[in-house]
């Protein structure tokens, strides 16, 4: 029988010929929700360090990053993505963007880019100029986390789903590839709330999907919610559920690129199980086989 979830490792090698790999640079990008141009508390669930590696403070460049850190996957002739990931990569006027791109083109045998950014972060201008890079792929990675508006507003975003949907369907036809990013367990929200989100995104031009359980990670504004006893995150089995209902919602092209978000070692406060990623890939995948699920099996076969 074929995979039951496609990965974005195979997405990858049918773009590429082989297999491929995302190399982290952290281009020193900031954040309307963190830089007062929103909000200067960012999103409840975020921690003031963003989610990447933290070499721009360090005073280390895109090129030397690119040298130290895609060794490895130049050693193995695998096809290298410059992944720009933390915080909005894409937030600030034309001309940072469009300089940050001439940056990554002259890295050595770079094939791909990918950059992590907000909708609201991306314009016309913003989205030729990526999709113009010379590069044989370009890949969005944008956040929504849910599709109802009044948690969006909850867990302060700053932006609504409407910007989520106009900035895909603007970028994919453009001929970029987008990966959308959604959470389970946001405060407020059940199991069917999160798949009224999958089903909101399954029904967009997106290439890719990143599905994410809510962390209690120290730092971020959640943290205090929840040892205040206002937020209480959802359970593991419940999780579960989520994911393999997702999956079973999702079209067969799209790639699932994660099926549970990945706390920074010492920042997780809750839930517990999330430390066990492992084990929580297991129980997906046992349960996706026991109960006969793959992805796109409740989808009609027309979709």
């Amino acid at each position: 029988m074929p995979p039951r979830v496609r990965t974005l490792s195979q997405a990858f090698r049918a773009i590429f010929g082989r297999r491929a790999k995302k190399i982290p640079l952290d281009a020193g990008s900031s954040c309307p929700n963190r830089d007062g141009a929103l909000s200067q508390n960012g999103c409840l669930f975020c921690n003031a360090a963003g989610s990447g590696t933290g070499l721009h403070l360090k005073g280390f460049g895109l090129r030397a990053q690119w040298d130290v850190l895609s060794q490895p996957a130049r050693r193995r002739n695998e096809a290298l993505l410059a992944y720009l990931q933390s915080f909005s990569n894409t937030y600030g006027p034309p001309e940072r963007l469009a300089a940050l791109l001439a940056e990554m083109a002259q890295l050595p045998d770079i094939e791909g880019i990918c950059l992590g950014t907000r909708p609201d972060c991306l314009n016309n201008k913003k989205i030729m100029l990526l999709a113009a890079a010379p590069v044989s792929h370009v890949r969005l990675e944008l956040g929504l986390q849910s599709a109802n508006d009044a948690t969006l507003a909850r867990i302060n975003r700053g932006h609504t789903a409407a910007d989520f949907a106009r900035a895909t369907i603007d970028a994919a036809a453009a001929g970029l590839s987008v990966t959308a990013h959604v959470m389970a367990g946001l405060p407020g929200e059940s199991v069917d709330d999160f798949l009224a989100t999958v089903d909101f995104v399954a029904a967009l031009p997106i290439a890719g999907i990143k599905l994410h359980n809510t962390l209690v990670v120290a730092g971020a504004p959640l943290a205090a919610l929840y040892a205040a006893g206002g937020y209480v995150p959802m359970s593991r089995d419940n999780y579960v559920t989520a994911v393999c209902q997702a999956v079973a919602r999702l079209p067969a092209q799209v790639a699932i690129e994660r099926q549970n978000a990945d706390p920074a070692p010492g920042e997780l406060l809750a839930p517990a199980w999330a430390a066990d990623k492992q084990g929580l890939l297991r129980e997906i995948a046992e349960r996706l086989e026991r109960e006969d699920i793959w992805q796109g099996c409740l989808r009609a076969p027309s979709d």
